[in-house]
């Protein structure tokens, strides 16, 4: 069977990837392993490295790289999405706040599923909406496990600083208050995929007036609660799978 696709350099890239599937390769060994000339496995090896399909261990060794659990969460997508209706409506219902599911999308974040107070004052973010990575609980959640590179470089221009992002991590959860948008407050959790990497933040928000300015301590355990389950719907997807693979 013929697995090229007539796109030569798409064809050699696919032969990289393969091979370091197997595990870390130095350069000799990847020329070994894809029979490609050792400056074309090497062009592309970095190539592929920019792009952050291809990693370094610590020997500099070539591995795979994380964008491509990034690709691989996003592919499981749709069944974050299928649960995360249910949880957003029981955190509104629960904290009478919206509540939202982010995810990161380069420089953004992207509203993914929203649940909205049904009446009265609100933060309305449609489906859809993008918004920014410089501020808001979500955001904090988003940039605050990210690698320390990309952390450093997402801090630039934050309403928020490396200490704001500690305090996250060791606690779990993060709070904004008036810090994307006048008026507006905020706590978020982090979802996480199988293999503990955070894909997704779950928020609710809504006025300072009901929220206060420690919204928090009224509502972090529920965000915290919300999240977690969304992180156990794909834990046990992800188990499911594994097992049915094993069959």
């Amino acid at each position: 069977m013929d697995n090229t696709s007539g796109v030569g350099v798409l064809d050699k890239a696919a032969i990289v990837l393969s091979a370091l599937e197997a595990g870390p390769s130095t350069l000799a060994q990847l020329v070994t392993a894809t029979g490609l000339a050792r400056p074309t496995a090497h062009r592309l090896a970095v190539a592929l490295e920019h792009h952050r399909l291809v990693g370094r261990d610590m020997q500099g060794r070539f591995v795979l790289g994380p964008r491509l659990g990034e690709l691989a969460a996003a592919a499981g997508e749709d069944r974050l999405l299928a649960a995360a209706g249910p949880v957003l409506g029981a955190l509104r219902d629960h904290t009478n706040e919206s509540a939202q599911l982010f995810r990161r999308q380069g420089e953004h974040r992207i509203c993914v599923s929203a649940a909205e107070r049904p009446v009265g004052l609100r933060d309305s973010i449609p489906i859809g909406a993008s918004l920014t990575m410089l501020a808001g609980s979500a955001a904090q959640i988003l940039l605050a496990w990210e690698e320390p590179d990309r952390l450093h470089r997402g801090l630039q221009g934050a309403a928020f600083n490396a200490t704001t992002l500690s305090g996250v991590r060791r606690r779990g959860w993060a709070q904004s208050v008036g810090e994307r948008e006048a008026g507006v407050a905020s706590v978020s959790a982090p979802v996480r995929s199988p293999s503990g990497r955070v894909i997704a933040a779950v928020s609710i928000s809504g006025p300072i007036e009901r929220l206060s300015r420690q919204p928090g301590r009224l509502h972090a355990a529920t965000v915290i609660a919300g999240a977690n389950k969304l992180t156990e719907v794909l834990a046990r997807h992800a188990k499911t799978a594994e097992e049915q693979h094993s069959a």
